[in-house]
C-alpha cells in the first residue's frame, strides 16, 4: 500500500514529512477571488499559480503559509504535490435569490463543509486522479490526541478503510448523478505510536531553515474564540474584512442569522478589548482553529 503524507502547513504535520518519508507529500491550499486580499508577492503568485494548475490571487490563511510549503519542499528534498479546489469565494455560494442576487451561506459549527469542499475534497480528487488505489494516509495527530484519532478511526469501515462519497457516473435516464462510497485511505498516526508530543514538534523545528505562521487555518475560522478572532481582526485586516463582507451579504439571504451562535464578524471587528493587548504567544493551538494539524 502506498503512502501519503496529508501536509496542512503547520509544525506537526511538517514534523512528520521531514520524519516519516513517504511515497507522497499532499498540501491542499485555500483560496480566495478577492483582490483585497492579494499575495504581495508577483513571482510567487505565479509560482503557486503553476503548482495548483489554476490562478492563485491570495489566501484567507496567513501569507506565511506559501514560503512554509516551498521551504519544506526545499527541507525534505521530496515533491509535496498542491492542490486546490473552488476558492473561498465560490464554495460560501448557494445558487441565487428571487431578485437574482447570489445566495450566501458562510460555514458554521452546524454546517462545516469548508474543510470538506477545500482540504478533503481536492485530496480526494488527486488521489484518485494520481493513485485511484487504498493508501496508507498520515495524519498528524500527536500522541495526546487520541481522542481524536479514535473519531477517524471510528469511521473506519470492516476492511479498514475510510470511504469517500463521489459521483462516479449518471443514472440510467442520465438526469441525475450516481453516487457511491470510494475506499480510499487508510489513517495512520505515527506520532501517537511514537509517543511525538508538541514539545517534541515544537523543539525540532528550532533554527530549521521552515518557516512558520504562529496560527495555522483561516483568518476567520469559526472554531476560534473570540478573543483570537478580534486578534485576527488587527493582524489580518483584509483578510478578516472579507469575512466581514460575506457576513453581510448572507443576511441577505439567511435573515441576519448569526454566523456561529457567539457574535457575528461585524461586531467582533468592532469590540473593544478588555485588559491587556494579546500577543501571538497567549494563544494555545486550542484556540488556532480545528483543521490545521
Amino acid at each position: 500500500m502506498k503512502t501519503v503524507n496529508s501536509i496542512s502547513g503547520g509544525k506537526t504535520s511538517a514534523y512528520i514529512a521531514a520524519n516519516y518519508p513517504a511515497d507522497y507529500n499532499v498540501f491542499s491550499l485555500v483560496r480566495t477571488d478577492d483582490k483585497s486580499c492579494i499575495y504581495p508577492d508577483a513571482k510567487v503568485r505565479q509560482i503557486v499559480s503553476d503548482k495548483i494548475g489554476k490562478e492563485f490571487i491570495g489566501t484567507l490563511e496567513d501569507d506565511i503559509i506559501i514560503e512554509t510549503i516551498l521551504n519544506l519542499e526545499q527541507f525534505i528534498g521530496s515533491k509535496i504535490d498542491w492542490v486546490s479546489g473552488n476558492s473561498f469565494d465560490k464554495v460560501i455560494q448557494r445558487g441565487k435569490r428571487k431578485n437574482g442576487d447570489t445566495a450566501i451561506y458562510l460555514p458554521n459549527p452546524t454546517m462545516r463543509f469548508c474543510t470538506t469542499e477545500m482540504k478533503l475534497k481536492p485530496i480526494f480528487n488527486w488521489w484518485q486522479k494520481t493513485i485511484n488505489e487504498p493508501v496508507e494516509m498520515r495524519i498528524g495527530f500527536r500522541a495526546n490526541e487520541m481522542r481524536r484519532a479514535k473519531t477517524m478511526n471510528d469511521k473506519i469501515n470492516a476492511n479498514g478503510l475510510l470511504e469517500y462519497k463521489a459521483i462516479v457516473g449518471k443514472t440510467k435516464n442520465g438526469n441525475r448523478n450516481k453516487w457511491s462510497n470510494i475506499e480510499w485511505q487508510k489513517p495512520i498516526f505515527p506520532l501517537i505510536t511514537d509517543a511525538i508530543f508538541k514539545d517534541n514538534v515544537i523543539n525540532y523545528w528550532k533554527n530549521k531553515p521552515v518557516k512558520f505562521a504562529v496560527h495555522n487555518n483561516c483568518i476567520g475560522c469559526f472554531h476560534r474564540e473570540i478573543h483570537m478572532l478580534k486578534h485576527m481582526s488587527e493582524k489580518h485586516t483584509n483578510k478578516f474584512d472579507w469575512f466581514v463582507k460575506q457576513e453581510e451579504k448572507s443576511r441577505k439571504t439567511y435573515n441576519d442569522r448569526s454566523w456561529n451562535l457567539k457574535m457575528d464578524y461585524s461586531k467582533i471587528k468592532k469590540w473593544n478589548r478588555q485588559g491587556e493587548i494579546f500577543t501571538d504567544e497567549d494563544f494555545n493551538e486550542c484556540d488556532s482553529g480545528y483543521c490545521g494539524l
